[in-house]
C-alpha cells in the first residue's frame, strides 16, 4: 500500500518553492531557499509544445514572463530560454529534481491540459512518470484532474498520488461546469485512483467529503496557507500546509 512519506507530512511544504524577496515562484533560487530552510517543496507542472515536463504554473506566459501567449505552444528549448522576473529560467522537472536530489520531498502538482477536468489528457502524464520512476527521493504526484491520477496509477504505480481538491464553487471556476464540479467536490475518484491523500483547500476542509479521507485514515494536507492565523485554523483538520508568504 502506497503512503505519503513523512518529508512530505512533518515539515511545511512552500507552495512553488520558496519563493518572494527576489526569488520567483518555481525558480532554481526559491527550490534552493527551501531546501536549505528544510521544508518540502511543491512545484507545478505544465507540457512544452514537444511533450517536455515544464516547472511552471500558469497556462498563459504573461504573468511570470516578459513572453506572450500559451505555455503549451512553446517547445522546451523556448520555455527553458525566457526569464523569470528573478533573471532565472524556467526549469524541467528533471533538472530540478536533480536539483534537489532527495534532500527534501517533492510534491508535483500536473495541472490539467483537458480544460475542463476530462480525460483528454497523457503526453504529459506519461513524461512525468518516466521521470519520476527514476528519482530516488522522497516525492509523489497530485493534479485536480483524477484522470491524470489515473494515469499516473498505470504508469508509475510505486509512486504515491493523491488529489487536489477545494469546493469547485461557481465564482471561483466559472469555465467549469457544475455537474463535473460536483463530481471533483465529492472526491469520488479516491479510491479508485489508488490516492493516498488529498491536498485540499483550507477555507472548505470541513466538506464531508474531506471528512471521509481524514476517517479513513488517509493524510489531509491544505493549501495555500499564507499567515500563522491561517496555518493554525488549517491544522486542526489537516495534516501538513502548503504555505507562501511566510515562514511558518
Amino acid at each position: 500500500m502506497l503512503e505519503l512519506h513523512p518529508a512530505l507530512l512533518l515539515p511545511p511544504v512552500a507552495h512553488r518553492g520558496l519563493h518572494g524577496e527576489g526569488r520567483s515562484e518555481n525558480s532554481v533560487a526559491a527550490f534552493a531557499a527551501a531546501i536549505e530552510k528544510g521544508y518540502g517543496i511543491e512545484l507545478d507542472i505544465q507540457m512544452s509544445s514537444d511533450g517536455e515536463a515544464m516547472v511552471f504554473h500558469d497556462y498563459e506566459l504573461s504573468r511570470l514572463t516578459a513572453s506572450t501567449g500559451p505555455t503549451r505552444q512553446r517547445t522546451a528549448a523556448e520555455l527553458a530560454a525566457m526569464t523569470l522576473a528573478d533573471g532565472s529560467n524556467i526549469p524541467t522537472l528533471e533538472a530540478v529534481l536533480k536539483q534537489v536530489s532527495g534532500q527534501v520531498g517533492v510534491l508535483v502538482e500536473i495541472k490539467d491540459q483537458d480544460g475542463a477536468m476530462g480525460a483528454d489528457i497523457g503526453p504529459l502524464e506519461a513524461r512525468v512518470a518516466e521521470i519520476l520512476n527514476a528519482y530516488r527521493g522522497p516525492v509523489a504526484v497530485m493534479s485536480l484532474n483524477p484522470h491524470a491520477i489515473y494515469h499516473m496509477q498505470r504508469l508509475a504505480p510505486e509512486v504515491p498520488r493523491g488529489l487536489t481538491t477545494c469546493s469547485f464553487s461557481a465564482e471561483n471556476w466559472p469555465l467549469l461546469p457544475r455537474a463535473r464540479a460536483a463530481e471533483l467536490m465529492e472526491i469520488s475518484d479516491f479510491e479508485a485512483t489508488g490516492a493516498c491523500f488529498i491536498s485540499h483547500h483550507f477555507k472548505s476542509l470541513e466538506l464531508p467529503a474531506v471528512n471521509r479521507i481524514r476517517h479513513g485514515g488517509d493524510p489531509v494536507l491544505s493549501w495555500t496557507i499564507r499567515s500563522e492565523d491561517e496555518e493554525h485554523e488549517a491544522r486542526r483538520l489537516a495534516d501538513n500546509i502548503t504555505f507562501e508568504g511566510f515562514l511558518p
